[in-house]
Order: structure tokens, then C-alpha cells, then sequence
């Protein structure tokens, strides 16, 4: 089968959901950690699964654009569940309150971890499959790097972040265990220069840890984000193929033995 064949049925998935603004597929999904109430968002499989997807918001907390793409996950055969790592009702919308919000998580990446971690458990009681992608935008993909640097659930098959922060903390790092790792990064990203790209591939190379970085020329930070100004269709298209063909690796061809 030729490489566009097997991009299609990604990139037609991503056409229909961008063509229409119907209702969302899965389901809000209220849970503790700690005694602390989040809430979360699980869109199973609409076909047989075949693994599932946890899905890391951005700095603005977890919206219709989470919720988005797990139902476009789950139309494709993937059990999705949007994490949350603020907590119910918490939803910043002015950029002081967002960098506050993070910065809370930032500072702590113990609890980063364990919000993080407690959503992947929340995302299995609800049936989502064992064998699971953790994915991420933005600041979710720096949690997303954060939790391939633990390496701390078994189940976990692969990683993917999208225009997501890239530096790694002081005493932390990869290793050659690492589950395989895609970096979608924009090649004109403002916020994050091509010399943390570089970094990155050192420090993951120097490790032994699998991984692919795709640059798409022209797209800005956030390049994925419906109806912003920095959206890019193209660059957004491309890292979505990409992503597929990281599920299918990590996630059906390991069943085919």
C-alpha cells in the first residue's frame, strides 16, 4: 500500500470534522484525585478499538478543541479521553490566568505527573484500552515530553506533542527505553526557536531514545488551533497523518504480533 494511501483515511477525518460543527460524540466525565474534582471528556471508539488516546490540554485548560479531537479519534477507532489538570470549572481565559495555571504545574511536576497519571486511570475505568498514546498541544505537550521522561505506566506505547515546549528540567531525562516520541513543531514557532528543536534531537539521540521530530515550514506556534489566526491547514493536515501513523505503529501493528 502506498504512503498516500495510508494518509488518507486521516486526512478525511480531519476534512469531515472541519466541514461540519455537529454535536460532540463522547461524553463530560466528572472524577477525584485527591479529594480534588475534575473533569474530563471520553469519546470511546466508534468502530472496534484499537487502543486508546490521552489527550493533554493546552494552557487555557480542557475546551471544545480537546473535546474536538477525541470524537475525531474516536471516529477513527480510537478510544480518546481528554485529561484535565486544572480542575472542574477552571478554564482561564485572560493570558495572566493562564500563565498562572501553569506555572502552578510547572513548578510542580510531581503533580503534573500524578494529574496527569490519575487521568490515564480515570480514562480505563471509563473502558478506554490499556494500550495507550498520550498526546498533547502546546502546554500539553511539554507534560507530554514530562511523562515520556518518567516513563511511568507500562501500558503507555508512544508520544506525541504538537507545537508543545521542549525544554527538559534540570536532573531529568530520557533513556533508551523510552517509548517512541513524534515532535510536530511549526518551522516560523515564535515561542519555541529551532535551536530547542536541535536540543531536543541531541538529547534524545545522546539517550538512544526512538523518536521523529517534523518541522513544517511557514507554521506558527499553535499551527493545529481551528479558526485562529495561526491555524495552518497544511502543517496541521501533515502532523495529524503523522500522528496516525504513530498510532498505527505503537498501537495495531504490536497486536498483529
Amino acid at each position: 500500500m502506498s504512503r498516500c494511501a495510508l494518509l488518507a483515511p486521516a486526512l478525511i477525518g480531519l476534512g469531515s470534522v472541519l466541514a461540519s460543527a455537529g454535536a460532540m460524540a463522547g461524553q463530560n466525565v466528572d472524577y477525584q484525585v485527591d479529594g480534588e474534582a475534575f473533569q474530563g471528556y471520553f469519546a470511546p471508539a466508534t468502530s472496534s478499538s484499537k487502543g486508546s488516546v490521552l489527550i493533554i490540554h493546552d494552557w487555557d485548560g480542557l475546551t471544545d478543541y480537546e473535546r474536538k479531537r477525541a470524537d475525531m479519534l474516536a471516529e477513527a477507532g480510537y478510544d480518546a479521553f481528554a485529561v484535565d489538570l486544572y480542575g472542574a470549572g477552571n478554564r482561564p481565559e485572560e493570558i495572566d490566568a493562564r500563565k498562572a495555571e501553569m506555572a502552578v504545574l510547572y513548578d510542580d511536576r510531581e503533580r503534573m505527573r500524578r494529574l496527569t497519571l490519575a487521568g490515564l486511570t480515570q480514562a480505563r475505568e471509563q473502558g478506554a484500552g490499556e494500550d495507550t498514546v498520550v498526546m498533547g498541544y502546546c502546554f500539553g505537550g511539554a507534560v507530554v515530553l514530562e511523562m515520556a521522561r518518567a516513563n511511568a505506566d507500562e501500558g503507555v506505547r508512544g508520544f506525541a506533542t504538537f507545537h508543545g515546549g521542549l525544554d527538559t528540567p534540570e536532573g531529568q531525562g530520557y533513556s533508551a527505553d523510552t517509548p517512541p516520541i513524534l515532535v510536530a513543531h511549526g518551522g516560523a514557532d515564535a515561542s519555541i526557536g529551532m535551536d530547542q528543536v536541535a536540543a531536543l534531537s541531541e538529547e534524545l539521540e545522546a539517550a538512544g531514545a526512538p523518536y521523529e521530530i517534523q518541522v513544517y515550514s511557514g507554521a506558527p506556534h499553535a499551527f493545529t488551533v481551528f479558526g485562529s489566526d495561526r491555524y495552518q491547514a497544511r502543517a496541521d493536515q501533515a502532523s495529524w497523518a503523522a500522528f496516525h501513523q504513530l498510532l498505527r505503529r505503537a498501537l495495531e501493528q504490536q497486536d498483529q504480533g
